[in-house]
């Protein structure tokens, strides 16, 4: 039989245990935030009826798109987690209880060209709220303090979370007659950090036929910067031009008041009117958070409101709020940036158990106390010499060893090793729980993400 030469896919993420671990974590810390605002687990199929999932069709989506046919069935691996949340709502609309709150990490699947920090197969990270007819806008004000959270917990400090809204700029440009083309503008002004307001004003004029006037006009309304009081009384001055402006300035008022008392601290938040996110559904308050230290690595999360989630897939108005994190591009790039923690423990298990003696029942009782004392304990039962058991908790990054010999047993103590500082004691099964529990707890302190 001919030998197959192993590899994995390009484009596709396989990590090996360690990393694994890191990254278990982060959607753990994800889980547990998401949990703590009343948002509730889903899962939606990873591959779905191509009619059902290109219901929108058109654009580069459907270029991208993982499709396949099985038999008569035309189907497709999911691209983001959006669509099938709109679809799960609109099947499940009379079981559900509004407004809905949902979190989901799962993978999605994109055909695009494999390159540096980009995937075809990646975890997103989603959260959203749907409403039934109306949404307040406390879910809008509410989103900024869970990004907040979710990214301290990782152990992130230097974040910046920027705010925008959409009817701001929709009526901003509806004010300079600009409403059809509006979606042009704000996909270009969108690109303003990358390629320089020079660059996006020639865009406007050449590409858009924006007026030479209105297009500095834009760039200065755009570069409207400082402290998000300043940012909103300046924006006043342009209030009575637009109802739509003026509506989003209120919704924008309202979220940035809203703050303080959500716990997000003002040095993480901004007002930035660049933000517009490329997305057209997008219709009030839309978010994109940055790296202080890591420009160059774009936004680690991003998403906004909309106003009709499953217009294709039912009559009925369900507004939302959502955002979204790719996970494991945030991932590779804090691996590549040296900012995952090494220090944390990623082992598979918290005890290694050496059985000393022939008779085994005093190594299988005390792995089973300490697992019942929630310690994660792995027997290692393998003929082989004792320097290579030690060496392999010393591979794994074990914390600690246990020893079960005859002695032991019949004194009625157990040797435990700790594999960091090399102390040794001989303490009762109770004491010897005792010491790696505290042990395990001063080393579980640190985050998995430092700056």
């Amino acid at each position: 039989m001919a030998i197959k030469t192993p590899r994995t896919l390009s484009g596709f993420m396989e990590l090996l245990p360690a990393p694994q671990r890191q990254m278990e974590r982060i959607m753990e810390i994800l889980r547990e935030t998401y949990s703590l605002y009343g948002f509730t687990p889903l899962d939606t199929p990873v591959i779905e009826s191509s009619e059902v999932l290109l219901a929108k069709g058109g654009g580069e989506t459907e270029k991208q798109i993982y499709r396949f046919q099985k038999g008569d069935a035309d189907l497709s691996l999911r691209f983001d987690l959006t669509v099938p949340l709109a679809k799960y709502v609109a099947l499940h609309y009379n079981d559900l209880t509004f407004p809905f709150r949902r979190f989901q990490i799962g993978k999605v699947y994109r055909g695009e060209r494999a390159q540096r920090g980009r995937f075809r197969e990646f975890y997103q990270a989603d959260i959203d709220v749907i409403g039934d007819g109306k949404l307040s806008i406390l879910n809008e004000a509410e989103i900024p303090a869970i990004i907040y959270r979710t990214f301290s917990a990782l152990g992130l400090k230097r974040f910046r979370i920027r705010v925008n809204n959409r009817k701001i700029l929709n009526g901003f440009y509806a004010s300079l007659g600009l409403t059809e083309k509006a979606g042009d503008v704000m996909r270009t002004v969108d690109k303003l950090e990358k390629i320089g307001p020079e660059k996006v004003r020639d865009i406007l004029t050449e590409d858009f036929a924006v007026s030479p006037e209105h297009a500095r006009e834009i760039l200065f309304f755009i570069s409207i910067t400082g402290e998000n009081r300043e940012v909103l009384a300046r924006l006043e001055q342009y209030r009575g031009r637009s109802p739509l402006f003026d509506q989003g300035l209120e919704e924008l008022n309202t979220v940035v008041n809203y703050l303080g008392g959500f716990g997000v601290p003002a040095e993480n938040f901004a007002v930035d009117l660049t933000i517009a996110r490329g997305l057209d559904y997008y219709t009030g308050t839309v978010y994109e958070t940055v790296l202080l230290d890591h420009p160059e690595i774009g936004s680690i999360c991003s998403g906004g409101r909309y106003d009709n989630l499953a217009e294709y897939y039912t009559e009925k108005q369900l507004p939302g709020v959502g955002i979204s994190i790719g996970l494991t591009r945030l991932f590779y790039v804090l691996g590549e940036q040296g900012m995952l923690n090494p220090e944390l423990n990623t082992a598979p298990a918290d005890v290694l158990i050496l059985p000393m003696t022939e008779d085994l029942s005093a190594a299988i009782a005390f792995a089973t106390e300490l697992r019942d004392n929630g310690v994660r304990a792995q027997l290692h039962c393998e003929e082989k010499k004792f320097k290579q058991k030690i060496s392999y908790a010393d591979k794994l990054g074990i914390p600690y060893v246990i020893f079960l010999g005859e002695d032991e047993i019949s004194a009625g103590v157990v040797a435990c090793k700790d594999m960091l500082t090399g102390e040794q004691t001989k303490l009762d099964a109770k004491a010897t729980i005792y010491r790696i529990k505290a042990g395990l707890d001063a080393r579980n302190q640190g985050s998995v993400i430092r700056e």
